[in-house]
């Protein structure tokens, strides 16, 4: 599979297989993922990664706590900005119509953020979840390199046939995901990561993306 296959087929997938993941690939995966660019070499994060036993326990708190309407743990990062202005309203509101519809949940569901909730906490089926961390005294720009290392990641799932979802919701349980990992006080989760193969009939979704005249700008003379 080459680069522009990786980039064209990831996509965040919500029905996994419980097929497992072999270890070596996911030593390939991550060994070549230490190649990803982070400025001044800090290389500022740090992977959990969580399957079997752990993982169930992790999955079966996690979700008594979604379950039980529990509002999870404070927030250490807002995941998006208080207020939003256009377009990005728009591309949240069609993006988030289509997860719902391909999870079965209807947008009037009054029971709609429970059932998100629990199904995010089962990591969508998946039999391994990765768990970024940084260091609290890592800053914007350490934020950033973490996210291209997490993209690095999920292509080169892609090029071994595997599938991610990466989960910011693994936040709003973060204590839980703490206690299971064995994270110090002295890290901030940024996010989880679900790894699998997709679940056979699981209906394909690909959330739209602008055209690239929207948030793309050439400058200069070219030459075409």
């Amino acid at each position: 599979m080459d680069v522009y296959e990786a980039v064209a087929s990831r996509r965040a997938v919500r029905a996994f297989s419980d097929e497992p993941v072999s270890r070596a690939v996911l030593d390939r995966v991550l060994a070549a993922a230490r190649r990803a660019p982070s400025s001044g070499n800090l290389q500022p994060w740090h992977v959990y990664v969580v399957t079997g036993e752990p993982l169930a326990e992790l999955k079966r708190r996690a979700t008594a706590r979604a379950l039980a309407g529990d509002p999870g743990d404070e927030r250490e990062y807002p995941m998006y900005p208080a207020e939003l202005a256009s377009p990005y309203p728009e591309r949240f509101a069609a993006a988030a119509a289509q997860r719902y519809e391909a999870l079965g949940i209807a947008r009037a569901d009054l029971d709609r953020p429970v059932k998100i909730a629990a199904l995010n906490s089962q990591a969508f089926g998946a039999p391994v979840v990765l768990f970024c961390y940084l260091d609290r005294t890592m800053g914007p720009g350490q934020w950033a390199d973490a996210g291209m290392y997490l993209q690095t990641v999920m292509l080169l799932l892609r090029a071994e046939g595997l599938h991610s979802c990466p989960q910011v919701m693994w936040t709003t349980y973060r204590r839980t995901v703490s206690q299971t990992v064995g994270a110090d006080d002295g890290l901030v989760l940024l996010c989880g990561v679900a790894v699998g193969f997709e679940k056979e009939g699981a209906p394909p979704v690909r959330t739209g993306r602008a055209d690239l005249t929207e948030t793309v700008r050439f400058v200069g003379a070219w030459d075409r």
